[in-house]
Order: C-alpha cells, then structure tokens, then sequence
C-alpha cells in the first residue's frame, strides 16, 4: 500500500501540483514569519547585550513624590530633579569592586535637517553626555570623525543621524529640546549600537554640563553606571550598591537583571508581530485545507475503481485510509520543504524592505531555529493530512461491486442534509452573537465579536453547498442569457456537484470576507474620525509639539505671538489638569473663553457659554450624566497636585473631543499645573488660511523642529492615515489567502475537466467548436469565482455593521457606511479570478481529441 501511494503520487503530478503550491504558500507564510522574527529578536538582542556589555550595576532615579523638589519630574524651570549627584557617584566609586562609575545624563532632542524638516522616529530621538577618558574618547560611543565635544557650542552626532540630516563636520546644527530652537557646531561623527538609534531614531551627544544645562541641573545625573572589577560577583556588587542610596530615591539593577528586562521587552515586542503575522499565515493555511480535501476527493473519485480492485484483492479499509494519508504526507512534506525554502528567501526581503522604510534592525546573522523548522514543517504536513483524512474515509467506505460497476456515485442526499442542518445551527448560533454585539459599546467586548465572527464564517462555510445552488442559479441566468448553450452549460457544471463548487468558492469566500469586513470597518471610522474633525474645529490651524518632545506643550506667550501674525483673526491655547471624582477620572480644559467659540463648535444642551464666562466651567453631556451633574449644580474635583478646588457647573454640551470632559477659564487649570503650558493652539485665519500663513506662524514661533502646524487636510490625514495603513497592511498579508483560492480554482477546473473528458469529446462531435469549449469553462470558473465573492462581500459587511460599533463608541461616532467603489472592485476582482483561473483549463478543454476523449474512461 506504501508503494501505491508513491505511485499515485508520482502518477498524478499534474493534478497535485496545485495543492502543492496551496500547501507551499501557507508554509512559506509561517517559514517567513517564524525566521524574520527570530532573526530580528536575536539581532536586537545581541544588540543590548552589546550595549550592556560593561554594566555590573545600574543606579537610577525612582519618582517618589511628583512634587518633592528632588523628584525627577519636572520643576518649576521645566527641568527634571534628580537624587543622583557628584556626591553618590563618590561614595559608590569607594565602594571594593567598583572599576569605574559612568554618570549619564539623557534627553530628547530632535534636528532639523538641511530641508528644515524633523530628523528621527519620534520618541526615539535620543541626547546624551559624551564622557571622554584619559585617551579623550568615549568608549561607549567610538569616533568615526572628528572629536567629541567638549563646550556649550559643539555637538555630536551618530553618523547615521547625521546622514539623514544631511549636515558634515563644521556645519551649524539647529535642533530643540522643549521648544526654543539651539544651534551648535559639529564637531564629531560617532557609532552606537543603541538599538533605539540603530531601530530609526537619532542620537546627540553634548559635554556633560551643557547635557545638565539642558536637561536636569548642575551636578545632578539620570543613570550612575558601575563597572566591577574581574572576579567581582555582580549581585554582591549591586548589594553593596544598594546600601548607599538614597531610600526611595534611587534604584539599583544588575546588568544581568537588565539583560533579562531587555530579553523579556524584545521577546513580549517580537511576539505581538509574530502572532500578528502567524494569524494571517492561519488563515491561508485553512484555505488551502479546502483545496487540498477538494483536491483528494475528485482523486479519490477518479481512482474508486483502483480503490474497488483494491479492496477486491484483499486490502482492508484502514489500508485504504493509510494509503491515501500517506499520499498526503508525502504531498505535504514536500510542499513543506520548499515553502520553508521559499520562506527564508521571504524573511531576508522582508527584513530588507522594512529597513529601506526606515525600520532601521540591528545588524545581526539570519537565525534559522530548530522550533522555526519543525513548526513549518510541521504545520504543513499536519494540516495536508487532517485535509486529506475525511475523503480517504469516504475511499475506505467505497464497496468494490458498487465501484466496479459505476465510475462515479452520486453523493447520498441525506449527508447534505445533515451538513445543512448543522450549517443552520451554527450560523445562527453566529448571527446571534453578532447581533448581540451590536448592542454594545466598548472595545472590551472585541473577543466575542471574534468569536461571533469566526462562529458564522464557519457556519456559512458549512452551509455554502446549500447557498450554492440558488447563488448559482441566479448568476446562471444571466450567463445563459449573455452568452447562450455555453452560459447554460456553465451553469450546470457548477451546479452538478455543490460541494465542490462550494469548497471551491469557500476559499475565495474566506479571503474576501475579511477584506471586505475590514474595509467596511477602516472606511466606517475614517468617515466618523473626519465628521468629527470637521464638527468640533472650525479653526483653520492647529499647532501643537511632535511627539518626540520632551515639553509638556508650548508656552502661553506664543499665543499672543500667533495672534499679532498678519492674517490671523483668533488664537486660543487649550492646557489640562487631571482630576478625580471618587473612583473615576476626568479631565478640566483651560483655554481663552472669550476666543474659543471662534475656534471650535460648541452645542449646549444647557446653560451656554456667556454662562461659563461669568464663571464655572462648562461639562460634557456624557460627563454629566456618569457624575449626576445639571447645570447650576456645584461639585468639588480633586486634581492631581493633590489639591482640591469647589467650582460651579455653568453649562452641558454635546460631545466635543477637543474639549474633552469639561473645559473652563484658564485660571481655573494654571493653579494645578507644574508647569503651565498649552498642549495645543487653535488659529482661526482671516481668509480660511494659506500655505505663507503657516510658513509666518512657523517662522514666530522661531521654527522649531518640534513645531507641527496641521490645517483641516493634515488632521484629516493624520486620523485616516493610521487606518489606511492598517488596512493597506492587511490587504498586503490577505492577498497570500486570496492567491491561494484562485490556485483552487484552477485546480477545481483542471480537475473536472479531466472527470467530464468524455463529456466534452461528446459536446465536440455534435458540433460544439473549441471556442464554445472554452468559453464554457471560462464561464464555469466566472460564476464559482462570483459565488465566493457574493458570499465573502455581503458576510464581510454583516460581520463590519454589527461590530464596528465597538469601534468609535469611545473615540468618534460611528456609523457603518459602505465603500461602493472598493465593494465594486473586490467583485471586478473576482470577475478578473474567474477568468484568468480558467485559461489553462479551458485551453486544456479545448485541445481535446475529439475521438480520444470519446473512448475515454
């Protein structure tokens, strides 16, 4: 039996070969997926450890008390305090074992390049004090060119920053820290293994007292590094480290503790990508699962009288079963190997893709491991052969007199009504859930919506062979209609054998249902994301900070600056303080109430806002209603300076996010605040705003790198460009699932054409020409293709209505609005499937010998 299965493999190439590649696609999915993060996770691992390499202990700041004055939070300049000075940095150098103590004082700051735009990846934007030794170099970060620096006038630049940049030694530096834009000379390229820099960021490096000038205060550090002497045990170290600190306000870690903080950080980053990726590589595989039973059971069907002479001749059922399975593994250890081939090759470019974007991976040997091997493999054939395991049941069932007496026996009806009772039941459990999910409003309720999805795919899955048939029958009528005898034909091919018509039109089903689910969804939430920019701001600019700024906002005094720009009709700045009301939390927005009804729409339900003005603070409807509050109540909020503060409830209003739970008069938000600044501006312009009025307000404001002046366009495409990036990237990892359906289809098609070769030799001679043939076929493979996307498009855009409300309920309205262009595309899509899947087989239709095809068996 071992030997015929080898047979049949062998036998059958032609056939097989597109469930290989079903197969082979999905395994190069998790191969891919598998070694890229293996490789990127060691790669940044290597990395750390690389940076760590000299560190036995790490003493750093804790936060005990936000508004102690050593605390590390800012101060009232705006500088951060710190416990760790000149003084601890010497005690802890007395210390027996102690090599050396490194003091490192660390900031953002972000460049501006020779085309004055930001350089660096947001937070990532690092600064740090550059600490020469005796040799006058920095063992920490090596020179590439020039010096380190060493006055308030020079800088440093990794060499990759500086490349983006565009600046060279000598050139003249502008960068910011929180606000004010500074200028230096470069005077020294450097190279760093910081995975931050290395990942996309940008690295600066100052003298250490221009670092405290600008980031904490004179004498004072962020991190005091411990070097151990050879043979100190690195945990007594840090022991003994402990005991001089300060308690309370400062920490000690030792570098194999940080190592493993860092492992676990890279480890808990890579894994999020991975099981991203792999859930994608999931659903590719479980198309291919359709194909690859599809695939078996038209085999099985064409050798019933090989299996009938089998069993005739002695072979038992569970030979029979063990034959086909072994064909399976055969088939699936194969694909395997080369879709984990492939899938190396994927992990390589895909890394270098990601870099030429800006992703920045550390350097580091392609990892290939062991668990990535067997996993991919695996996988692959684990998953052929549980596809293949129900149709070598059904050959071990074939009774060899039935067999030998007829080629193909028409499937027992009562199966199919049992798999349609079962797809009842199920979708219905599905749709249940689903519409149970639509009456909820928070994105804590996600999990069951994946469920209640997953649950009515499944049953519609089920149940496809049912819906086939008036489906079909439908898109039947038209093809007869258009295209005559060869539209009819079609239509009775697809409709002989639902089940496989629907297996095939399943897979294609799959793909389209989450694209079109999730195109629904992105569409739905761009169009609330963009009515809520447009309804809450009438203002024509909004300035704000980058987020790689280490300010808390921008200074009031801008505000008067904007407003004596030419041009400008009103400017109002919006600052908060945190508060609490017993277990729950809100957030009190100060801003300028004689200009802000110029700048953003305000609807009360009660009170207005000449009510506010006379004193109180206005609250948003939701707010009122988790608090109890009606306009002319009082209540007292509790803010997080610890201070408390009676004010009065002037007004209620619709729900505005820009001013949040409650906004009020600026003086009633300064009080609490550390450090009193504007998170943003909002600038109403007397003509509607143009591109040299933003250029003067970027210009008075001295402009800064951190600046970010948005106009409606820009907020617009600020909100909508993190869901078109997220819907492009699944497009991206769907399309392997969608390509694997059409590898269905050609295969469904090839297939039958060889079962109905006498069929269609018998069409020839009575005078069908091998145009008619093809166009037969061609239409055959057009409505399984418009069967599936039918399916997949209406299920996708159930499954999006009933949980996309859990979407915006928090953030914007939303409500489900259908992209018709995108709906019309994915069906065009799927006219263009249909067509192209069926050009081998039709061509292989149509090159039939008349007489052969007739005597076939």
């Amino acid at each position: 039996m071992l030997r015929t299965a080898l047979r049949n493999v062998l036998a059958h190439k032609a056939r097989l070969m597109m469930t290989a590649l079903a197969v082979l696609l999905g395994v190069t999915f998790v191969a891919g997926t598998l070694i890229f993060s293996d490789t990127v996770g060691e790669a940044v691992k290597n990395a750390s450890a690389k940076n760590l390499k000299d560190v036995a202990v790490s003493v750093q700041a804790v936060d005990e008390d936000p508004n102690a004055p050593s605390s590390i939070g800012p101060g009232k300049d705006g500088k951060r305090a710190t416990a760790l000075d000149d003084k601890l940095a010497d005690r802890i150098r007395a210390l027996p074992g102690v090599r050396s103590v490194r003091v490192n004082v660390t900031g953002p700051a972000t460049l501006a390049g020779k085309d004055d735009q930001p350089i660096g990846n947001g937070w990532q934007n690092l600064a740090a004090n550059y600490q020469p030794g005796k040799d006058g170099k920095d063992s920490r970060y090596p020179l590439v060119q020039g010096r380190g620096p060493a006055a308030g006038d020079e800088i440093a630049l990794a060499e990759t920053t500086a490349k983006a940049a565009g600046y060279a030694l000598g050139d003249t530096v502008r960068f910011a820290t929180d606000g004010p834009v500074l200028k230096k000379k470069l005077v020294g390229l450097v190279r760093t293994d910081d995975p931050q820099v290395t990942a996309g960021g940008s690295l600066a490096l100052f003298d250490t007292a221009t670092a405290q000038k600008l980031y904490l205060h004179p004498g004072q550090f962020d991190e005091l590094v411990v070097a151990a002497d050879p043979g100190t045990d690195p945990q007594a170290l840090t022991a003994k480290v402990r005991e001089v600190l300060p308690k309370g306000r400062a920490e000690a870690t030792s570098g194999s503790e940080l190592a493993a903080q860092q492992a676990k950080r890279i480890a808990d980053q890579n894994h999020a990508l991975s099981q991203t990726l792999l859930t994608f590589a999931g659903i590719a595989l479980f198309v291919g699962i359709f194909i690859i039973a599809n695939t078996f059971t038209m085999l099985i069907s064409q050798r019933s009288r090989e299996i009938a002479l089998l069993r005739a001749v002695g072979a038992s059922r569970r030979q029979v079963v063990r034959s086909v399975l072994a064909e399976a593994a055969l088939l699936g250890l194969i694909s395997s190997v080369v879709g984990f081939a492939l899938g190396t090759g994927v992990a390589v470019g895909l890394r270098a893709v990601l870099d030429a974007n800006g992703a920045g991976f550390p350097d580091g040997p392609l990892v290939i491991s062991p668990a990535a091997v067997l996993s991919a493999l695996g996988v692959g054939v684990v998953v052929t052969v549980l596809a293949a395991w129900l149709p070598s049941r059904k050959a071990a069932k074939i009774a060899p007199v039935e067999a030998l007496s007829s080629v193909e026996a028409p499937p027992k009806p009562r199966s199919l009504v049992v798999r349609n009772v079962i797809g009842s039941v199920i979708t219905a459990v599905g749709v249940a859930v689903m519409l149970y999910v639509s009456t909820l409003h928070s994105s804590d309720d996600l999990p069951l919506a994946m469920l209640g999805s997953a649950v009515t795919l499944i049953g519609v899955i089920i149940l496809a062979p049912l819906l086939s048939r008036p489906l079909v029958s439908l898109a039947g009528r038209v093809t007869t209609r258009l295209f005559g005898i060869g539209g009819k034909l079609a239509k009775e091919n697809a409709l002989r054998n639902p089940r496989r018509t629907a297996a095939t039109g399943s897979a294609l089903m799959i793909g389209l249902t989450l694209i079109t689910g999730i195109t629904v969804a992105g569409h739905s939430a761009q169009i609330g994301m963009d009515k809520m920019a447009g309804a809450d701001i009438t203002a024509d600019y909004q300035i704000g900070t980058i987020e790689s700024s280490s300010s808390i906002g921008l200074d009031p005094v801008l505000s008067g600056k904007v407003a004596q720009v030419p041009g400008v009709e009103a400017v109002a700045g919006l600052r908060r303080a945190g508060y609490t009301i017993g277990d729950g939390f809100g957030s009190l927005t100060g801003t300028d109430l004689a200009q802000i009804g110029k700048l953003t729409h305000i609807t009360f339900t009660q009170g207005s806002l000449d009510a506010v003005r006379a004193g109180g603070i206005a609250v948003s409807k939701e707010e009122a209603a988790r608090r109890g509050w009606r306009a002319g109540d009082t209540a007292t909020l509790d803010f997080e300076d610890k201070k408390k503060a009676r004010v009065k409830v002037a007004a209620v209003f619709a729900k505005n996010e820009t001013l949040g739970d409650a906004f009020g008069d600026v003086s009633l938000v300064d009080p609490h605040m550390p450090q009193v600044k504007n998170e943003k501006l909002l600038v109403k312009a007397a003509g509607g705003g143009s591109p040299a009025l933003a250029k003067d307000i970027r210009r008075t404001l001295g402009n800064s790198p951190l600046l970010k002046i948005q106009n409606h366009d820009d907020l617009r495409k600020a909100s909508a460009g993190q869901i078109d990036t997220l819907v492009n990237m699944v497009y991206g990892l769907l399309a392997m699932a969608v390509l694997i359906a059409v590898v269905g289809v050609v295969n469904t098609l090839a297939m039958s054409v060889f079962e109905r070769t006498r069929e269609i030799g018998m069409l020839r001679a009575i005078g069908l020409a091998r145009t008619g043939i093809k166009q037969m076929v061609r239409l055959e493979s057009v409505v399984i293709s418009l069967f599936g996307a039918v399916l997949g498009i209406g299920l996708g855009i159930f499954l999006a209505w009933a949980g996309g409300s859990l979407l915006g309920s928090e953030t914007f309205p939303y409500e489900t609005v259908l992209p018709w262009g995108r709906i019309g595309l994915f069906l065009l899509i799927a006219l263009v499937v249909g067509v192209l899947a069926a050009l081998w087989p039709a061509r292989r239709a149509a090159r039939l010998n008349m007489l052969e095809a007739i005597g076939a068996e």
